[in-house]
């Protein structure tokens, strides 16, 4: 009689933790560090998420527990789940995932800005300037401009902006290793720091791939005959309170990053470039252009001579009209 109830107990028990939970779609429950097996099921009851009485979970968790304890965390729940399925997940530590994602081309400033509107990432450099953030990243006395690699970061709820950083950081001098040792003959380049800052302005001067190369390819022309780089989006990087409109008198304002009145490099990066931008200026492609300008539909015209380059402006910027 004894093992005859003692079964009916288990049976009841399995019973109640099958039970289906009362859950919206894709719903998310949350679990804090250091929270009991107690307070999660006053919890799920609390929420009327599980109808599962608290004893009895309390009673399985136990029966169960060498199986681990919950994971603190986000969890997602769906309708085909039990309480026996639920405990099992939070168990798991198979805690949703966020994204965060930071195109190519974005400049720090803009990655601080799309860190600082992630969901659920705790804000930890907000007070800081852009040498204590990098000085946390164990790399003191490198401007963080161009230091991190553009792409998709997942996170948990809690993990810290400096931890996504952390990664893309280390993302990026990978990259640059690799495509370091992969690079062909670039004269005018001596450091990868120096591949990095190039590869920035070649990110900011296109966004069409098969353009890439062919404009490495002039920028080491440039570099190489001792011409300046002329190059717009280094202008632009350097005025503080750019408005949109780049002018003649922009062009001639004296600043480190002003390409139009400095001979070689600007001293930084002036964004963080995606892969291919780096892989075109580790291999830039052989061309006798010295100029490019922009179409209009995304492409780059380019000349050899300055006569040539003069007429594509007129016909690409101007309108074909001269005198504007």
């Amino acid at each position: 009689l004894g093992l005859s109830a003692l079964g009916a107990s288990y049976a009841l028990l399995i019973w109640q933790l099958s039970k289906p939970l009362d859950v919206q779609p894709d719903q998310v429950f949350e679990i804090a560090p250091g929270t009991s097996v107690t307070a999660i099921a006053h919890s799920l009851a609390e929420q009327e998420v599980m109808q599962t009485p608290v004893l009895l979970f309390r009673v399985y968790a136990r029966l169960t527990g060498a199986e681990g304890f919950p994971q603190a965390g986000e969890y997602r729940l769906d309708t085909s789940m039990s309480s026996a399925d639920a405990l099992r997940l939070f168990r798991s530590g198979k805690v949703i995932e966020r994204t965060i994602t930071f195109p190519e081309g974005l400049t720090f400033l803009e990655w601080r800005a799309v860190l600082a509107a992630a969901p659920r990432l705790e804000q930890t450099i907000s007070d800081l300037t852009d040498e204590q953030v990098m000085a946390q990243l164990d790399n003191v006395g490198v401007a963080a401009e161009g230091q991190f690699f553009p792409d998709t970061y997942q996170y948990t709820a809690g993990e810290t902006d400096l931890s996504v950083l952390r990664r893309a950081h280390r993302r990026m001098l990978a990259a640059l290793e690799e495509e370091w040792q992969r690079r062909t003959q670039i004269p005018a380049i001596e450091t990868m720091y120096e591949a990095l800052i190039l590869a920035s302005i070649v990110e900011k001067e296109t966004g069409y791939e098969a353009d890439r190369r062919p404009i490495a390819g002039v920028f080491f022309n440039r570099l190489n005959l001792g011409m300046r780089l002329q190059s717009d989006p280094t202008v632009i990087y350097g005025i503080a309170d750019f408005d949109g409109d780049l002018r003649r008198a922009d062009l001639r304002r004296a600043t480190p990053y002003n390409t139009y009145v400095i001979r070689g490099l600007p001293p930084t990066p002036i964004c963080n470039p995606g892969l291919e931008s780096i892989r075109a200026v580790m291999n830039p492609a052989v061309v006798p252009y010295r100029y490019f300008v922009a179409r209009g539909d995304g492409t780059s015209h380019f000349s050899v001579t300055l006569a040539e380059h003069n007429a594509a402006v007129v016909r690409y910027q101007l309108g074909g009209k001269v005198g504007q």
